[in-house]
């Protein structure tokens, strides 16, 4: 049976064991640094930041904690070597965490691509 989905960030992080909850509220404050306009949501069962739509995941799972900024893993792969990557996840553990200079530099990546496709979107509606 599948667990109920958490209603709020704040619900998702009090479900996790200390550890992780510590590390990813960590990681949602610096979020919200570079990020203060965007707006918290669960989106897909994790804790999302929302600004021109989704911006960037985060969660916690069995054995790691997790970042999901979508597919710019790629372009940072140089900065994140030592971390287990795929495609638009980024796995840490809760004691070695994502440097605070790459999560920034991954959410502004994250904010001028959202905001270049929210530019075009409007683009098209005017013609």
């Amino acid at each position: 049976m599948m667990k109920p989905p958490a209603a709020s960030v704040d619900d998702y992080l009090a479900k996790l064991p200390a550890e992780q909850r510590g590390a990813l509220e960590t990681l949602r404050a610096q979020i919200r640094a570079v990020a203060p306009e965007a707006v918290e949501a669960i989106s897909y069962g994790l804790p999302t930041f929302k600004l021109n739509g989704n911006l960037v995941h985060f969660g916690a799972a069995a054995k790691h904690c997790a970042f999901y900024p979508g597919a710019v893993v790629t372009a940072f792969a140089d900065r994140l070597k030592g971390f287990e990557t795929a495609k638009g996840t980024i796995r840490f553990q809760p004691d070695a965490p994502l440097p605070p200079d790459l999560i920034a530099d991954i959410v502004r990546h994250r904010i001028a691509q959202n905001a270049a496709l929210a530019a075009e979107r409007a683009s098209r509606k005017k013609r």
